[in-house]
C-alpha cells in the first residue's frame, strides 16, 4: 500500500515521508522522463523509501528454505499486477519528484540510513554472463535465508556473510527525455545501477538532474558486495532507506559523484572499461581544480597519478 506522511521537522519547512512498494508506487526495469511520479517533495525534506528486490515470490516459496510468510505481500501484488516491464530487472520504487530541481541542477541524496527489510535474499547466476561466461554456462540460483537479528546469512554450508552494510545499488533520476526509455542496468548519466558498496548509510550521492523534478527511483537492495560483483549478483535482497533530497542550484556536474565520510568519489561510467577510466580522470581533474582554484591542472593530474585510487 502507498504510504505519505508529512510531519514537520524542527521549526523549518522540511517534512518526513514514507514510501513503500506497491504495484502504484514501483516501475520495473527501466528509467525514463515519462514516468508519473508517486511521490512530491519539497527540497531538504526526508524520505524513507522502502524497495522490494527483484525475485519472483514463486521462486522463494518453491525453495523452501523460509516460511511463505516471509515474502511480503507487496512483493505478491507487483509481480501479479505490474505487467510492464523491461528491459532490466530491477523493481525501482518510484519516481520521487524534487520541488525546484530543474535541468542543469543537483540533486543531493544524503543516505541517512539503510536497513534489511525482509528475510531473505538470493544469489542467481546467469548463464555466459558475468566475469567469467564461459565457465558458468548454467543458471546457478540459492534463495538465502537472513538472520534479522545477527544481520547475516550463510551464502554455502559453513560460510557466513555479515549484512552489516547494506546498500542500494541502483539510485538514480530520470534521463534526459530524447533517450526515451533506458534499461536499469547500465549505469550512466542518470546514475542509476552504480552497485558501488561504499553508498551505504552516512554518505551522499550527487546526480545531475535532466528532467523537471530529477525523477528520482532507488531499488536493487544488497545487503552484502565484493567490489567487482563477478557474478553479476550480490546478496540481492528488501531493503528500507531513509534519504534527504537537497536541490543543488549552485552545482553543476556531467556525471554522478559521492562523499563519505573520508573520501570524494569521482565516477567515469562507460561500456568501453578504457573510456570510463578516462572519464573517471578527467572528472577528478575537475573536482581537484574546482574545489582548489589555485591548483593547476597539471597538478590534479599529478595529484590523481600519487594520491587517487581507482576501483
Amino acid at each position: 500500500t502507498f504510504l505519505a506522511l508529512a510531519v514537520a521537522v524542527g521549526s523549518g519547512s522540511a517534512a518526513e515521508h514514507t514510501l513503500m512498494p506497491s504495484p502504484r508506487t514501483v516501475h520495473i526495469g527501466h528509467f525514463q522522463a515519462t514516468n508519473r511520479p508517486v511521490l512530491t517533495v519539497n527540497s531538504g525534506d526526508i524520505v524513507t523509501l522502502e524497495a522490494a528486490t527483484q525475485i519472483e515470490p514463486e521462486a522463494v516459496d518453491a525453495a523452501g528454505v523460509v516460511p511463505p510468510s516471509t515474502v511480503p505481500q507487496y512483493v505478491r501484488d507487483i509481480y501479479r499486477e505490474v505487467q510492464e516491464r523491461g528491459p532490466g530487472p530491477h523493481v525501482l520504487t518510484g519516481p520521487i519528484y524534487v520541488n525546484g530541481a530543474a535541468p542543469g541542477d543537483v540533486l543531493e541524496l544524503r543516505i541517512l540510513d539503510v536497513s534489511l527489510a525482509v528475510g531473505y535474499g538470493y544469489n542467481r547466476q546467469r548463464p555466459f554472463a558475468g566475469t567469467l561466461p564461459n565457465e558458468f554456462t548454467q543458471v546457478w540460483q540459492r534463495i538465502l535465508p537472513i538472520n534479522m537479528q545477527a544481520k547475516t546469512t550463510e551464502i554455502a554450508p559453513g560460510v557466513v556473510i555479515p549484512l552489516d552494510r547494506p546498500f542500494f545499488g541502483t539510485m538514480g533520476v530520470a534521463p534526459p527525455q530524447a533517450m526515451g526509455r533506458i534499461g536499469s542496468g547500465p549505469p550512466a548519466l542518470h546514475t542509476g545501477n552504480l552497485d558501488n558498496k561504499v553508498l551505504g548509510a552516512g554518505t551522499t550521492l550527487y546526480m545531475p538532474v535532466h528532467v523537471a523534478g530529477a525523477l528520482f527511483s532507488a531499488g536493487d537492495g544488497h545487503g552484502a558486495q565484493g567490489h567487482g560483483e563477478v557474478d553479476l549478483s550480490a546478496v540481492e535482497t528488501g531493503l528500507r532507506g531513509r534519504f534527504q533530497f537537497i536541490v543543488r542550484k549552485d552545482m553543476k556536474l556531467t556525471w554522478p559523484r559521492a562523499e563519505t565520510p573520508t573520501h570524494w568519489i569521482v565516477m567515469g561510467l562507460n561500456e568501453d572499461l578504457d573510456e570510463a577510466m578516462e572519464i573517471a580522470v578527467r572528472e577528478t581533474i575537475a573536482f581537484i581544480t574546482t574545489q582548489f582554484p589555485k591548483l593547476t591542472r597539471e597538478e590534479a593530474y599529478a595529484i590523481a597519478s600519487v594520491a587517487v585510487d581507482y576501483h
